[in-house]
């Protein structure tokens, strides 16, 4: 799921760092949307006060789902100040959000579910009388299927076999499907039980029913005295036809997409007999996440291997929206004559995606940006060529995207984890930050370049293996060769010249987790096994080190 090496870590869970506003949200939200008009999007917000006014900014984004998080939950994987200190009860957080939402009318437009050590029936009635109408549970039914609560899921060293890899602890699992059926089932009838007793009918109908709870006179300790209860459940200020469910559909207006009222109809000879199609259309910034629903029509169609390369040839003149060829596969080719807003490539799984100015554009190319802040993020496969200058968080989390640019902002290829990134330019302050995989190779005329990387996970060098040196100029070729960078062709021009220039960024624990892998290989063993014993001999070294 993260094209992640073995052996080599991340830092989880990670930031998300195309959102900083509720506008960011709604554009993720859209984006998402596009890619599969079919799923809900779910947002999870984690229980703290306040939590209400951020459910509704959700609602308002058009999700279709809000997941109200207690501070019980968090797997062995998360933090340990996580797990201990962050988000306060779910009762707190459930209740806040379902009357805001029911205050401000949004509550008939957005499903709220809940989650954090539900355990039995009646959790899931006091869930449904303070305003939820969906519960996860997670670790009891882990617990039925086996989990001992060990809480190593993230060291591969699960002793029960529920959270690993490990070939020899997965035979100790001895959890199976039914063990969980079993216990939903007796959930439900507890719930059906609670629902008799109380005299509703319908889940529905029960939702935000808080009359129906009270507090226990009963608890006399110390450490209640004082508290109050009536703020969890007061009944919303609401007039009677403001409904308190679900029951309308978000409009996420995808019917005015550019791919629903135009490209689906010049892509259809590709989609239904595999025939190559080009085409030129006129693009706007009103027109986002371009090429996305038609990308994921593929991926419906013939699954993550696409179609053949270049098999659709877009060719875009104008100013694109945000998300330009967010999640194309293989077989699209996007070519933007123009510039492109923010999110430009993300989560690219195997297009291609082409920028250059307008032909009529009387600005030098690699000295002005052309594409905004946090392009391809989090893409998975592909390519992407840009003749100009990239905007801030150019390739964060990318994990198998192969770029050329000509200068980004700050905090590029940042908690990158895989793929390979060419710079032929300056770069912002914190590069490489959190960067655990992959290979950048960033032109260094002015010798700055040190002092603006993050170097706590990455060492620089310069690029010494032929192959290696033959690899990047290849990369430059084909930039040059669809974008027409006069950049390209003067250092392509000139090679050898240029080649001292390139500065190798490359993290420190990939390196050392690809040489075990070399070295398990010529020993013999498949790539596989190789992989797999360069995983585990990693793993003894940090326990050793680690002093366990």
């Amino acid at each position: 799921l993260r094209y992640s090496v073995p052996g080599v870590g991340l830092i989880s869970p990670p930031p998300h760092h195309d959102i900083y506003s509720i506008e960011d949200l709604a554009q993720l939200i859209h984006d998402l949307k596009n890619a599969n008009t079919n799923a809900r999007v779910s947002v999870k917000l984690v229980a703290e006060v306040g939590v209400g006014t951020i459910a509704a900014g959700v609602a308002k984004a058009h999700a279709d789902l809000v997941l109200i998080s207690g501070h019980d939950g968090g797997t062995g994987a998360s933090p340990l100040t996580s797990i201990k200190h962050a988000g306060i009860p779910w009762e707190l957080g459930l209740a806040e959000t379902h009357q805001v939402l029911v205050m401000n009318d949004l509550r008939s437009r957005i499903r709220v579910e809940t989650d954090g050590q539900l355990k039995t029936g009646r959790d899931v009635i006091v869930a449904t009388l303070l305003g939820a109408e969906e519960y996860g549970f997670s670790t009891a039914p882990l617990v039925t299927v086996g989990c001992i609560l060990m809480r190593v899921c993230h060291l591969n060293t699960c002793p029960v076999g529920v959270a690993t890899q490990d070939p020899k602890l997965r035979k100790k699992f001895t959890g199976d499907a039914q063990y969980v059926v079993n216990f939903m089932r007796f959930i439900a009838q507890e719930v059906r039980e609670y629902m008799a007793e109380l005299g509703f009918r319908t889940v529905n109908e029960m939702i935000g029913h808080t009359e129906c709870l009270g507090m226990n006179k009963a608890v006399e300790h110390w450490k209640t005295r004082g508290i109050d209860l009536s703020a969890i459940l007061l009944q919303p200020d609401a007039p009677p036809s403001v409904i308190r469910h679900q029951v309308i559909e978000q409009d996420h207006g995808l019917e005015d997409a550019l791919d629903n009222t135009t490209l689906l109809d010049l892509c259809r000879p590709a989609l239904d007999r595999g025939e190559k199609v080009e085409a030129v259309v006129p693009i706007r910034n009103i027109n986002r996440v371009v090429g996305t629903i038609t990308g994921s029509e593929i991926t419906r169609r013939f699954g993550p291997q696409g179609l053949p390369e270049d098999t659709i040839k877009l060719n875009f003149t104008g100013s694109a929206g945000q998300s330009f060829g967010a999640f194309i596969p293989p077989g699209m080719t996007l070519t933007l004559e123009g510039d492109s807003n923010d999110y430009l490539g993300k989560g690219l799984s195997g297009g291609k995606i082409v920028v250059f100015p307008s032909r009529q554009a009387t600005f030098v190319a690699e000295e002005n940006v052309i594409i905004g802040n946090v392009a391809f993020y989090g893409a998975t496969g592909g390519e992407g060529y840009i003749r100009g200058v990239a905007g801030e968080r150019f390739c964060v989390r990318n994990s198998g995207a192969r770029t050329v640019v000509e200068g980004v902002g700050d905090h590029g290829c940042e908690y990158m984890t895989g793929g390979r990134v060419v710079v032929l330019g300056t770069t912002g302050r914190n590069f490489a930050a959190g960067m655990s995989g992959g290979v950048a190779y960033v032109m260094d005329e002015a010798g700055e370049f040190a002092r603006r990387c993050n170097k706590e996970m990455v060492a620089l060098g310069k690029v010494e293996d032929a192959e290696e040196a033959k690899e990047v100029q290849a990369m430059i070729a084909r930039h040059a060769q669809y974008t027409g960078s006069k950049r390209a062709q003067e250092i392509l021009g000139t090679w050898s010249q240029w080649l001292p220039y390139f500065v190798r960024v490359m993290p420190k624990d990939y390196e050392r987790v690809l040489a075990a892998q070399r070295e398990m290989r010529l020993a013999g063993l498949s790539p596989e096994e190789a992989e797999m014993a360069a995983f585990e001999q990693n793993s003894k070294n940090a326990a050793r080190l680690g002093g366990k």
